[in-house]
């Protein structure tokens, strides 16, 4: 069973691999430099010496290095009894797989957990949030094992599978690199464990191998997916295409894909440009039907000159029925444009939705910082949550149908990324393909609509 020290991250079997030999770290924390602190202050902080947080840290031996603002540090065990005492809190437990229903589960996590990078550093959020999920489960009177191991962009994933207790993981979170799916598919295969691939890859693993659980939903299929439900919501409305003229943009896919099935359907639509005169402009929108706007602009630049000219075409005519139908992107500019958004009745289709102002998000963040010391990163989404929603899903499940858990039940708990997954083929893994529509209602409100 494992159990949790507040206010620790403990990293169990957390293995740095080299071509000859595996080295296993221990650490206690990472701490968040913040400003004007030095290696003197936090090692007294810690209760270890700057020799002992030098060698958590090799970096801080390179000539000229300097803590910065921000950066996040390793801090190592005072001494080898406090970190032999953590690591049991760890039971890591071999031998033949009974059935997972009536046992602790083994989860592996199979990611790079370090502070080189920014791959890292979101991995080990992510990670965090897995660790908030395991101890929900032991909250619900389930029992979970973990293995940890730092997989990072040059590590070779197949000496990692060598370690002891890999062979006997249920499930494994992971890989990050494309390089690294194949070595552990095949191993998940031999040893019936499943693997859950829960960001950008370029591997095939999914479709020919029933043991991998695919997440990232790849450009090409989101947008189908999207496509068919933005033609079957506003297949009685008037869809307006408006070029930004923005070159380096990415949606152009995407607006064509949707307007050749709109052409299909035999639903018209109008084409305009942002700097069109103002009658062209204007003469796009049908006074008589809900006028449903497409930018081919993901750009924030782009979305305000966007929404200058609606509020003129809406000054003007304010019985005009308008809509915007938007991109993930813009979900980082809703603060900002949050009024215009429920002015225009916008809809944003995203895989995930962060809810700052749900209680269930506020307490597991509470709960984030109670444990870890710091704030969760200001990322979109949020890696940690993403981690819990995760954890909590395939743990569930596991724990729910054993070994047959196929991920088909739609999620309708989680807090920011919902998943539902489906077989590919006869003989593939299971691909993720929830998403969902954000309403930015008139009325001031937010719904989310999941397919």
């Amino acid at each position: 069973m494992i159990h949790f020290l507040r206010y620790s991250l403990v990293f169990a079997l957390l293995l740095v691999c080299s071509a000859s030999n595996a080295q296993v770290a221990k650490w206690r924390e990472m701490h968040k430099v913040a400003k004007g602190e030095t290696m003197y202050g936090i090692s007294h902080e810690y209760g270890i010496t700057e020799e002992q947080l030098r060698a958590a840290n090799p970096e801080m031996n390179q000539p000229g290095y300097k803590l910065k603002k921000g950066d996040f540090i390793f801090i190592p065990y005072a001494n080898e009894a406090e970190a032999l005492a953590a690591t049991d809190k760890v039971v890591v437990r071999s031998g033949e797989k009974s059935d997972v229903k009536n046992r602790a589960i083994r989860m592996g996590v199979m990611l790079p957990l370090h502070n080189v990078d920014g791959d890292g550093r979101r991995m080990v959020e992510y990670y965090r949030g897995l660790l908030l999920a395991c101890d929900q489960m032991r909250r619900e009177g389930v029992s979970v094992d973990v293995y940890a191991w730092n997989v990072d962009i040059n590590a070779d994933i197949r000496m990692t599978l060598l370690s002891k207790g890999a062979d006997k993981c249920d499930i494994i979170f992971g890989p990050l690199y494309t390089k690294q799916v194949k070595p552990l598919a095949d191993f998940a295969s031999k040893y019936g464990i499943k693997v859950v691939i829960p960001f950008s890859i370029e591997s095939d693993a999914v479709s020919n191998n029933p043991n991998v659980f695919q997440v990232y939903q790849n450009p090409a299929f989101f947008n189908q997916e999207v496509v068919s439900q933005f033609i079957k919501r506003f297949e009685s409305s008037h869809p307006v295409f408006v070029d930004c003229n923005d070159p380096t943009s990415t949606k152009g896919t995407f607006t064509t894909q949707l307007r050749k099935e709109l052409e299909v359907k035999n639903i018209a639509y109008s084409i305009t440009n942002i700097n069109s005169e103002w009658k062209n402009f204007a003469r796009s929108f049908l006074p008589d039907k809900q006028n449903v706007i497409v930018l081919n602009s993901e750009k924030s630049p782009c979305l305000n000159r966007a929404i200058m000219r609606l509020d003129s075409l809406r000054a003007a005519n304010p019985q005009l029925k308008l809509t915007l139908f938007g991109y993930t992107e813009w979900l980082m500019y809703a603060k900002y444009n949050i009024e215009k958004y429920c002015m225009f009745d916008t809809y944003i289709p995203a895989h995930f939705y962060y809810n700052s102002m749900s209680q269930a998000t506020n307490a597991l963040e509470r709960s984030y910082k109670q444990w870890f010391r710091r704030d969760m990163q200001d990322y979109l989404p949020r890696f940690a949550i993403t981690g819990y929603d995760h954890g909590l899903f395939f743990l569930r499940g596991l724990h729910r149908d054993g070994m047959k858990f196929n991920g088909s039940t739609p999620d309708k708990t989680a807090l920011q990324t919902r998943l539902h997954f489906k077989r590919v083929g006869k003989s593939g893994g299971y691909q993720n393909t929830s998403f969902l529509f954000i309403h930015y209602n008139k009325d001031h409100s937010i719904s989310t609509i999941n397919f």
